[in-house]
């Protein structure tokens, strides 16, 4: 299963609404350690055992989807930062550097 970028609300509000779980990292495209953190978080979503769905989004293309997550899950915006969702609610979040492999894996 591979990781999935996401653009816009509408397809956001989609993978909510299917009330599937589903993790979703925040990655800025200019940061280092969010570079290190989409590594981490590839290796996770692309590991033979991954069993749901992994996606993503740039934030400096998704802006306002961005912000829309920030504002709907009432957790304050960072980058990078992984969001887990289940039955269509935000569960669980990290952020920057404890972004890693064994940690993702430990909240599934």
């Amino acid at each position: 299963m591979n990781m999935q970028k996401i653009t816009n609300i509408a397809e956001f509000e989609e993978l909510v609404e299917s009330n599937e779980p589903f993790f979703l990292l925040k990655h800025s495209t200019t940061c280092p350690v969010s570079a290190a953190a989409y590594s981490q978080y590839q290796s996770f979503v692309e590991d033979p055992s991954f069993d749901k769905k992994g996606v993503y989004l740039a934030v400096q293309e998704s802006r306002e989807l961005s912000n829309h997550i920030a504002q709907i899950t009432n957790i304050r915006h960072e980058s990078p930062q992984v969001i887990y969702f289940t039955d269509g609610k935000a569960q669980w979040n990290e952020s920057h550097w404890k972004i890693t492999k064994d940690q993702l894996i430990s909240v599934q």
